[in-house]
């Protein structure tokens, strides 16, 4: 007697096992199937066949994670804070109301940011002591709106894809807030000083990164009183990769809970205070008038006010009394003398 099974046999217990098994009635006086070729005795499974659920995650092996998610979250906060003192700091450039909000952070392939693109401004800069370049996008129509406000204008933009000799410094002033925005946002992990390399019109000449090389590509919105755009900071993931065990909440937070005040960061915070613009008015009196006499005032009218000839005028601050003085002359020109400062009632 054999007991080896030939193929057609072999091919019957299987189908046995994937047909005969799954039926109700297939249990008990079927557990065990006689060879009545060969009289082998052949025992098969009780139990039904089930497959349970298998977890998975899709991987693209196209796009290799290079961060963490809790990396991610960290950078993510950061240049939150990078996009708040940019705001903060082109608004004192530009004199008017600068917002700078976080879209998106993602990692991608760099092939795949460029694709992204379309008519943009690319700033390519170091980030000394890391090593590599990264890169800041602007819309043509943002930094020429931004131009205008510089020069005086309302923020008027222009149909152009270049900047002029003049526009280029001008633009490096505006980078250069950002840049200082970005050293702020970033002391709590590394302490840098990005520097310009160049800057290009066209994506194809960024080459910061090889094309399959993974990124962080972090979108945010810009507006500029009424105008509104896009820039986008692009960073490789090998000029941020010596620094990818610092990129933890809870590293980051200590850190900057703990920053000291030091000398430097006084005489910083000064400079800044110092520069920043105030209004300045002089104040010659008030009076009350009803609306019917107000409608009324022509050429010539005079208007009596509350204040005497001989007595101090009042020299306002962003609209708080601060001093009183008297009108002198200064040359050719009208001055302000003052006295002493305004008491408070």
């Amino acid at each position: 007697m054999s007991d080896i099974l030939s193929q057609d046999e072999i091919e019957a217990l299987l189908s046995s096992l994937s047909d005969g098994s799954d039926q109700p009635g297939n249990s008990g006086a079927n557990d065990k199937q006689e060879s009545s070729a060969h009289g082998t005795t052949v025992t098969t499974p009780n139990k039904r066949s089930t497959r349970s659920a298998v977890a998975y995650e899709v991987y693209d092996f196209r796009r290799p994670d290079k961060f963490s998610k809790e990396q991610l979250r960290t950078l993510q906060m950061l240049h939150e804070t990078f996009g708040r003192l940019a705001g903060t700091n082109l608004s004192g450039l530009l004199r008017t109301n600068v917002s700078i909000d976080l879209i998106s952070l993602e990692q991608v392939p760099y092939e795949e940011y460029l694709r992204s693109i379309s008519s943009s401004v690319f700033t390519i800069f170091s980030i000394p002591p890391l090593s590599g370049q990264a890169a800041i996008e602007m819309e043509f129509d943002l930094i020429f709106t931004m131009i205008d406000k510089l020069l005086g204008g309302p923020g008027r933009t222009i149909k152009r894809q270049n900047l002029t000799d003049i526009e280029e410094p001008l633009f490096h002033q505006i980078v250069g807030k950002m840049f200082y925005a970005l050293k702020s946002a970033w002391e709590g992990v590394v302490i840098v000083n990005p520097t310009i390399e160049e800057i290009e019109t066209s994506s194809q000449f960024v080459q910061i990164a090889p094309p399959s090389d993974i990124v962080v590509s972090i979108l945010f919105e810009v507006r500029v009183g009424d105008a509104h755009g896009a820039l986008s900071l692009c960073i490789p993931y090998m000029v941020l990769k010596p620094i990818t065990a610092k990129l933890s909440a809870q590293k980051w937070f200590a850190a900057t809970s703990n920053r000291k005040q030091t000398p430097a960061h006084r005489q910083a915070l000064t400079g800044q205070l110092s520069s920043a613009p105030v209004d300045v008015a002089i104040r010659m009196g008030k009076s009350r008038i009803n609306v019917k006499d107000f409608l009324m005032l022509r050429k010539n009218d005079v208007i009596k006010l509350d204040q005497k000839v001989k007595q101090d005028m009042t020299l306002t601050v962003a609209n708080q009394d601060k001093f009183h003085g008297t009108p002198s002359l200064n040359g050719n020109s009208i001055a302000f003398h003052i006295n002493g400062y305004k008491q408070k009632d």
